[in-house]
């Protein structure tokens, strides 16, 4: 069949079983086939450049290529989400696995329309980060909110989030719309509360506020106020940050002393996915050292297996020291999942008014 990425949109499950059905036909008949697919996996997943890399370096290589048919479902993660709880009392919904954020994982585990991974099936987790492996999903990438900064127009480059929520900095600051629950931790821990204790973060992002801080309603606005210079300062993952060198962009990073807010994106797999062995199948794939160096030079994340090999000069570009690996905070995603009603609400109501 071919290797092209398919989208659920354009060809359903229904369309698949035809022509597989097709193709037993002419098997019978005595008629040339190509080659009989494994079976068809339903990925949920971003599209884009994700999407694309997920095809180039996962799929083609070792699924594809042992006769499995792929097919993507492509649509932002709150639709997807949405899809999954409508389809959730389907004997059988339209997707066998989903590409989610940790929070977003926990969230619908917590909602009962994941099921749990069967590590027996994922032979390559034996070299999955600890910090990495859950019982509702695998994680695939991850890096870490960072202060970021214009290495040229900043005195003393900030190396913890106190030093990066300043409000000192005044309108050089900028904050990130989208980034709102992780901005709320980050702050709270550079004010002294916790994860738990959102309180004195809320209160420093108001003085900083006050004090002139910009806001910008997505990654890709924020990295053009770095570019324009009308910022010089704020707090993103790291790989984001190699993303914008790579595109000319003048930014540095620094891990923050508090340890940095660990940011990983996974595969779940439905409750109610037709083919759960293809599932496996997948996020196993996913763990192949091939797949995740590729990751890392494509997307400037670094890998969730511990038999990666990174070079030594993209690694410091991308990576974290042993001492700031082990100073990594797994969000507290209970308390995400209960309170983030509350938090955006804030943040609408409060912050950005």
């Amino acid at each position: 069949m071919s290797d092209k990425i398919r989208k659920a949109g354009g060809m359903d499950r229904r369309h698949v079983l035809q022509a597989m059905a097709g193709v037993a036909g002419m098997a019978a008949l005595g008629m040339p086939t190509v080659a009989r697919a494994a079976g068809t996996i339903v990925v949920g997943t971003w599209g884009g450049d994700y999407a694309r890399l997920l095809n180039k370096n996962i799929e083609k290589p070792f699924l594809i290529s042992k006769g499995w048919e792929v097919i993507q479902d492509q649509k932002g993660d709150p639709e997807r989400r949405a899809k999954m709880m409508a389809e959730r009392r389907l004997p059988r919904g339209s997707t066998d696995l989903q590409a989610l954020t940790g929070p977003n994982m926990y969230q619908v585990y917590q909602q009962g329309l994941t099921q749990a991974l069967d590590y027996s099936k994922l032979p390559n987790a034996k070299h999955l980060l600890p910090s990495m492996k859950y019982e509702y999903g695998a994680g695939q990438i991850y890096s870490a909110m960072v202060p970021v900064f214009n290495p040229d127009k900043t005195k003393n480059p900030p190396k913890s989030y106190a030093d990066a929520l300043n409000p000192e900095l005044g309108a050089a600051l900028g904050f990130i719309d989208i980034q709102y629950q992780y901005t709320l931790l980050a702050a709270a821990l550079a004010a002294g509360g916790s994860q738990t204790d959102l309180e004195p973060g809320k209160k420093l992002l108001l003085e900083c506020r006050k004090a002139g801080a910009r806001i910008y309603p997505t990654n890709e606005s924020f990295a053009q106020g770095l570019k324009t210079e009308e910022i010089t300062a704020g707090i993103m993952w790291k790989a984001r940050t190699v993303q914008w060198q790579n595109a000319g962009i003048n930014v540095a990073s620094n891990a923050p002393a508090e340890g940095g807010l660990s940011y990983v994106t996974g595969f779940a797999i439905p409750k109610n996915a037709r083919n759960v062995e293809g599932a496996h199948a997948y996020i196993n794939a996913m763990m192949e050292p091939a797949a995740q160096e590729a990751f890392a030079r494509d997307m400037g994340y670094n890998p969730t297996v511990d038999n990666a090999e990174i070079p030594e000069d993209l690694n410091k570009r991308i990576g974290f020291s042993k001492s700031e690996i082990d100073k990594l905070i797994t969000p507290d995603f209970g308390f995400i999942l209960e309170h983030d009603m509350e938090m955006k609400e804030w943040w609408d109501k409060e912050f950005k008014a």
